[in-house]
């Protein structure tokens, strides 16, 4: 290994060239693929070799629960996408930020949460960090004097969506990474939206990024996984709390996800194009009150996306005129696009927050978030975009 990393023919490639090829060393048999290792635990020459293994003296496998060479290939390929030192990878997207702050958070001490996050995400911080001492305090992901006033001296992360889930808002990182580290504190990055294809918040100052591998990293909806990239002394952290605790990835789960890299970039990039142009023929629907994505020029974060991102994704947001009922109406009326909460998939999606992936929010936290009534997100695929203008204009004209 050492020799290989002293003579890497990667070393400077870029990122589909990293996306293909990054992590995989063939073994003895000469494989082109990357191989799949479905094992438990892994035989030692002698006991003295078992030992030096156990207690990570020498280098090598002990237990698929946090040693596993496939599992570490994707680990190594996502790290090499994102600009990190070193990955872990977890059972799912939800796993990945549980481990990051278990690992790196005590009683007494404090996360400040932007409150445009998965929902999901916002009962973590609130109700369970909260049961074991840790308390969090939310602000709008794109108010920095918001996120100024909530810092304390017991503040060790700031957590942020960039773009946010589902209404696209849009966190300065180079801003917040300055303000984590003027206080002592760390910058932790959800990055799924976007994914390594379309921005590097490691590069724009952030401390760790985390993913839900199931949506965009995979791509197809195959498969539950997550990862935590950054700097190795976190990520080593994270390591240890897996070890133990032990919400692993799969290996099967991370041969699925490496073939998804592969085309990652082709993929956010048609997801992309299509994502704009469903955005601005949705503006023009007299039953559309307001389009909320950023690749749109009118956007209030259009400008600084632009900035720190290659492309502006795939997931829009939009809400029609009346409330559940109208919303309702549209998503009901659709025979194309999959009434399913996930996204990132070759399939278009399309789902209503309110009663789904932010329904266990409080209505106090759904007002806040902007999480309205007739708000419906749409994750768009591959599928060709006048087939889901056609599928969406059914629900539109009926309202």
């Amino acid at each position: 290994m050492a020799d290989r990393e002293q003579d890497n023919p990667l070393a400077g490639a870029a990122l589909d060239t990293l996306a293909v090829r990054a992590g995989h060393v063939r073994t003895a048999e000469g494989e082109h693929g990357e191989p799949l290792f479905l094992t438990s635990s892994y035989v030692f020459a002698s006991a003295e070799e078992a030992a030096a293994r156990f207690s990570g003296e020498q280098p090598g496998n002990v237990y698929s629960r946090y040693t596993n060479p496939t599992v570490r290939t994707f680990e190594e390929r996502i790290a090499a996408l994102e600009g990190a030192e070193q990955a872990v990878a977890t059972a799912s997207g939800m796993a990945a930020i549980l481990s990051t702050c278990v690992a790196l958070l005590k009683a007494g001490d404090h996360v400040v949460c932007s409150r445009d996050v998965f929902g999901t995400t916002t009962v973590l911080m609130d109700k369970y960090l909260g049961k074991f001492g840790v308390d969090s305090t939310f602000v709008p992901v794109t108010d920095l004097e918001q996120w100024r006033a909530a810092m304390r001296p017991e503040t060790k992360i700031l957590f942020l969506e960039t773009p946010s889930n589902p209404l696209n808002e849009v966190a300065d990182i180079q801003a917040l990474a300055k303000l984590a580290h003027d206080h002592g504190a760390w910058l932790v990055v959800d990055n799924c939206l976007c994914t390594p294809a379309l921005q590097l918040p490691l590069k724009l100052g952030a401390d760790l990024v985390v993913h839900s591998a199931t949506k965009y990293l995979d791509g197809q909806g195959r498969c539950l996984g997550g990862v935590v990239c950054g700097r190795r002394e976190l990520v080593n952290e994270v390591l240890s709390f897996i070890r133990t605790a032990g919400p692993s990835m799969s290996p099967f789960n991370a041969w699925v996800f490496l073939k998804g890299l592969e085309t990652l970039r082709l993929r956010m990039d048609a997801h992309s194009v299509s994502a704009l142009s469903l955005a601005k023929w949705l503006q023009q629907q007299p039953t559309v009150e307001k389009v909320f994505y950023a690749g749109l020029p009118d956007h209030p974060g259009h400008e600084l996306a632009a900035k720190q991102q290659r492309g502006f994704g795939g997931v829009l947001s939009f809400r029609v005129k009346g409330g559940r009922e109208q919303a309702w109406q549209v998503i009901d009326s659709t025979r194309i696009l999959s009434l399913t909460a996930n996204l990132g998939d070759a399939k278009t999606t399309i789902v209503h927050p309110a009663t789904t992936t932010h329904g266990r929010l409080s209505d106090e936290q759904k007002t806040a978030s902007g999480i309205t009534e007739n708000l419906i997100r749409i994750a768009v695929g591959l599928e060709d975009i006048e087939d889901i203008k056609a599928d969406l204009q059914r629900g539109l004209s009926a309202i």
